[in-house]
């Protein structure tokens, strides 16, 4: 996945930016960002404080972490039953 330009902490300034009255546009133009992103943050992250995104980051991280056991754990068991089919 690409590593975004900005963290987390800097996205919620950017969003919190935009509550306290700022355009969007001007701060896609100031940032150097596109609409379509600055919306997807305010979708991802609004509302957020930093410390709430970074246990979103957390959780995340632990998702994955999850379903990359779980598909191992899932091929070894495939290859278990492939393995007995064959002696019996």
């Amino acid at each position: 996945m690409k590593r975004s330009r900005f963290s987390e902490e800097q996205i919620i300034g950017i969003l919190k930016e935009h509550q306290a009255g700022a355009t969007a546009a001007d701060l896609c133009r100031k940032h150097g960002v596109s609409d379509a992103t600055f919306y997807k943050w305010r979708s991802k992250y609004g509302g957020m404080e930093v410390s709430d995104a970074k246990k979103l980051k957390a959780l995340e991280a632990e998702n994955a972490k999850l379903k990359k056991l779980l598909a191992e754990q899932m091929m070894d068991v495939s290859t278990l039953k492939e393995m007995l089919g064959k002696n019996f």
